[in-house]
């Protein structure tokens, strides 16, 4: 069984439609990247695979490993220890023996030399990987990440990546965000280009276009757009 699924997602805001009929499935595993402009729907596609978002319509089937969600905003505590942030969501997620959970996934993430560290203190790639904890805690089939190192410089990325490669090595499947091109090039195993809300392209980023990323992704974005209007 997949472990996501979604099939034709649509979503409104008023008159604005900000997802349309969008149809995709995950394997375990798998690296897959949204990409589009700003105003595309990516993070109200991620918000709806979440849960935190409501579709309009369509039909939307999560494996029974569940979902970990990482959103842009880090939503950690920084008054907090790593231990007693990861303590609180393992409450919220239900988690049994918590004291153990929090040691395991603090290891899965390289904190575990971090623990009684308070959050605040820490470094934005290390905040980040309390944030992935948190998604992790209940130990997911799926990772979403809402643009992951949009605030991280290179030696960071490098660093994160290294971490959600991992993962995915072990049979999570990660779901993703990004606007940097060498980010879903290097990384993902494959793109959902979305625009105006609509899926254009769904497929490796190799078959994308003749070994020119970047210009495929804008020459099907300028075959396909229109003008109607989006939020993100």
């Amino acid at each position: 069984m997949q472990p996501l699924a979604a099939e034709a997602l649509h979503k409104r805001f008023g008159d604005r439609e900000v997802v349309r009929e969008v149809t995709f499935a995950i394997d375990p595993g798998e690296v897959v990247a949204l990409v589009g402009p700003n105003g595309a729907g990516k993070t109200t596609m991620l918000s709806m695979l979440a849960g935190v978002l409501r579709p309009d319509s369509g039909r939307l089937t999560v494996g029974p490993g569940g979902l970990g969600w990482v959103p842009q905003r880090a939503a950690v505590y920084p008054k907090l220890t790593i231990r007693e942030n990861l303590n609180l969501f393992a409450r919220m997620e239900r988690v049994k023996d918590r004291p153990q959970a929090v040691e395991r996934t603090a290891d899965r993430v390289g904190l575990a030399d971090r623990l009684d560290d308070r959050v605040g203190q820490l470094s934005g790639g290390m905040r980040q990987r309390v944030s992935i904890g948190i998604g992790l805690i209940a130990e997911p089939e799926v990772l979403l990440l809402d643009e992951p190192s949009a605030a991280l410089d290179p030696l960071q990325r490098t660093r994160l990546w290294d971490l959600l490669n991992g993962l995915a090595a072990q049979g999570v499947a990660i779901v993703y965000s990004s606007h940097l091109e060498a980010e879903v090039e290097n990384h993902a195993d494959r793109v959902v280009v979305l625009d105006s809300g609509a899926m254009l392209y769904n497929g490796p980023p190799s078959e994308l276009g003749e070994g020119d990323f970047e210009a495929a992704f804008i020459e099907i974005l300028l075959a396909n757009r229109d003008d109607a209007p989006v939020v993100d």
